[in-house]
């Protein structure tokens, strides 16, 4: 007994030691990033595990029919749909693709935690706002969610994380005008994945590069150029090059779904601005009384998407839409507010109603049974088994779902599931940094989070939280700048690249200095 202990503690130091000398090799500028990755790993994992396979919902199941049934449809993400089904059909499951999820979304959160030390922001501050992300119920299982918003916020997030590098070297002085080759890679990945990954995606990366232009002089061709290319190649996708591979364009009903949500709302509260003539033709596509009651909220299209009879409005298209034009000229203000209620998951600090669907979607892991109404071939497929929870630790899932549940406390809802008040903190700490650091160009930290605000308060069908998940990860992520405020304005030596110059002018303006790490 007593040999056994000194046994243990020279194994134990032996093992310490080479750590030690493993870590000793690592060079000092992947030293964060790399410890970044492993802990927020370490929470997915554990996420992964909880929820194996992943988080399944109505969406989930739908994209699994479209590529199990070959019914490919481009209203949801192909990119997505290609990468499920490459992982159905290599492993027979979900796991595979929500593990790469968790992996791909650590490594962004790592080389955003590295390219925040640019901006002044030292390691012990942004690792803990990386960590929260992983760690936190909302964001940490949305990362395990088998959807195409997983990577269109990791793009998001790598999209903001090339930026602060960015306009971190305007910042420090050493911004020559030009992109280095693995910062144009980044941004390109993940223009293009924001454009891909959601439909109406290729918005956020235009408004995101728009920032970018504004902040960065010399390289306003390349950028504009970059994110000229990754639209064209998005629009050429959706509008000709799915078609032509045999992938079915969506319904029409589809399409328009928000213009006869508008015309419900406006028929609820205004039923004397339609005539008789219009009366009969809205009826053809479901009853009045449906068009009325649905149009009673005006959070959400899909209530009203789900009555109506699309084989009969696929083909009254081009008259209800002529509709939709009179009634916008008749009460603009009705069609305008239809549209701004029912982007108020975008705008909005607290949630509506809850009689009136309101309430933030959030229930990731929960499919409606109506689902099986739509694609009944679901019912007797083997992938509806195979999406079924399969924790290799019922512990591990029960601890899981009770954090899962206390994170949708309502009283916390406007915190934990709504991305609005993370836009609002993440537009008020950057305005704090751009002043404490005279350099305007860092307003462009911003663009992100503007553009998917933007985009979902533009066209948004439901108060889904996951519609706003990037915002939310940028908006912790930004916790960080807090401490780098009050060092602001405290110079440290300048970069190596630049001392021979600094020792030889006396210029000590802000533009040439480096601010504390």
């Amino acid at each position: 007994m007593s040999d056994t202990r000194p046994r243990s503690r020279l194994r134990f130091s032996a093992a310490a030691v080479k750590a030690q000398d493993l870590w000793s090799h690592v060079p000092p500028a992947l030293r964060l990033p790399l410890v970044v990755f492993l802990s927020c790993q370490a929470c997915y994992l554990l996420w992964w595990m909880a929820f194996y396979p992943g988080l399944i919902d109505y969406d989930a199941l739908a994209y699994t029919w479209q590529v199990t049934t070959d019914h490919w449809i481009s209203n949801h993400s192909v990119l997505y749909n290609s990468l499920l089904w490459l992982s159905l059909n290599t492993t027979g499951g979900f796991a595979a693709l929500t593990l790469l999820q968790t992996i791909a979304m650590s490594v962004v959160l790592g080389y955003t935690c590295a390219s925040l030390r640019a901006l002044g922001v030292r390691g012990r501050w942004s690792a803990p706002a990386a960590l929260a992300c992983a760690a936190a119920p909302p964001l940490g299982v949305f990362t395990v969610y088998v959807g195409k918003d997983v990577p269109f916020t990791i793009c998001a997030v790598l999209a903001f994380a090339v930026t602060v590098r960015l306009v971190g070297r305007r910042l420090r002085g050493s911004w020559n005008g030009r992109l280095r080759r693995s910062e144009l890679l980044l941004l390109c990945v993940a223009f293009l994945g924001i454009s891909l990954f959601r439909n109406n995606g290729f918005p956020v990366a235009v408004i995101a590069a728009l920032s970018l232009l504004l902040a960065l002089p010399g390289a306003r061709r390349l950028i504009a150029g970059l994110v000229t290319v990754t639209t064209a190649v998005t629009l050429t996708l959706m509008l000709v090059v799915y078609s032509a591979v045999g992938i079915q364009k969506p319904p029409k009903t589809l399409v328009y779904n928000l213009h006869y949500a508008d015309l419900a709302v406006t028929y609820a509260q205004a039923p004397g601005l339609f005539t008789q003539d219009d009366l009969r033709l809205m009826s053809r596509a479901a009853p009045l009384s449906d068009w009325r009651t649905t149009g009673a909220t005006c959070f959400a299209s899909d209530p009203l998407y789900r009555t109506l009879n699309r084989h009969v409005t696929d083909q009254l298209t081009e008259p209800l839409v002529q509709l939709w034009w009179r009634t916008l000229r008749k009460a603009p203000q009705k069609v305008m507010g239809a549209r701004i209620c029912r982007g108020h998951i975008a705008w909005a600090v607290f949630p509506g109603p809850q009689d009136q669907g309101g309430r933030t979607y959030n229930s990731l892991n929960w499919v409606n049974p109506t689902f099986y109404k739509w694609y009944p071939e679901m019912r007797t497929s083997p992938y509806r088994q195979a999406a079924e929870p399969q924790p290799p630790s019922q512990a591990l899932r029960d601890a899981g779902v009770f954090a899962y549940a206390v994170s949708r406390v309502p009283q916390l809802e406007w915190l934990l599931w709504r991305g609005a008040i993370w836009c609002y903190a993440t537009y008020v700490l950057v305005t704090r940094l751009t002043r404490a650091r005279g350099c305007r160009p860092l307003f462009a930290l911003a663009g992100v989070t503007f553009g998917t605000q933007f985009t979902v308060f533009v066209a948004t069908p439901s108060p889904c939280f996951r519609y706003m998940a990037a915002p939310m990860f940028i908006g912790v992520l930004c916790l960080s700048l807090i401490p780098a405020l009050r060092g602001a304005a405290r110079p440290v030596v300048p970069p190596p690249a630049s001392r021979a110059t600094s020792s030889a002018t006396s210029d000590t303006s802000p533009k040439n200095v480096e601010y504390t790490r």
